[in-house]
């Protein structure tokens, strides 16, 4: 079975795409350089720029070249957003000492997906957090640069785990 087209609108820029090239000037790019975690042929970390209440600062996990849904990934990929989503938790359990992380990926309009570059969140999670109860909101570039450089120093120590 072939992938859906796209939902990009017309002339649709793609946020992640200038993050990975490191060009975030777009006009309705809201990323920010220092929201960059870890960077490879593959893949990349990066703190979101929306958060979800009381705690910001959750990642996701996006592959460096440009695939719109989880339907498009080629199975290398796949699996090292796999692989990097665990990593990407530990760290976070180092970092901030949460209770717990979860994960989420959205795919296609009725799948809630907003950006057209495929994306997996990680978020540290508190018992009680109510996450899902949330509505989305800014977080400050500051906020996020400060999350991202924790986030980065505990993922440099934790350990790659190969199957």
């Amino acid at each position: 079975m072939a992938p859906p087209t796209s939902h990009a609108p017309e002339g649709y820029v793609c946020p992640f795409c200038g993050l990975a090239a490191g060009d975030v000037s777009a006009p309705d790019n809201r990323c920010a350089l220092e929201d960059l975690v870890y960077q490879d042929e593959d893949v990349m970390v990066f703190i979101a720029v929306d958060g979800f209440g009381d705690h910001e600062g959750h990642a996701m996990i996006s592959p460096t070249r440009h695939y719109e849904t989880l339907y498009d990934l080629p199975d290398r990929v796949l699996q090292r957003i796999s692989l990097m989503a665990r990593q990407v938790a530990l760290a976070m359990k180092q970092a901030w000492a949460p209770d717990g992380t979860s994960t989420r990926q959205h795919n296609e309009p009725a799948g809630n997906q907003h950006v057209w570059h495929y994306h997996l969140h990680v978020f540290p999670r508190w018992y009680e957090d109510q996450l899902y109860r949330h509505l989305r909101h800014p977080v400050a570039p500051e906020v996020r640069a400060v999350k991202a450089r924790e986030l980065a120093a505990a993922l440099d120590a934790t350990p790659t785990r190969l199957p």
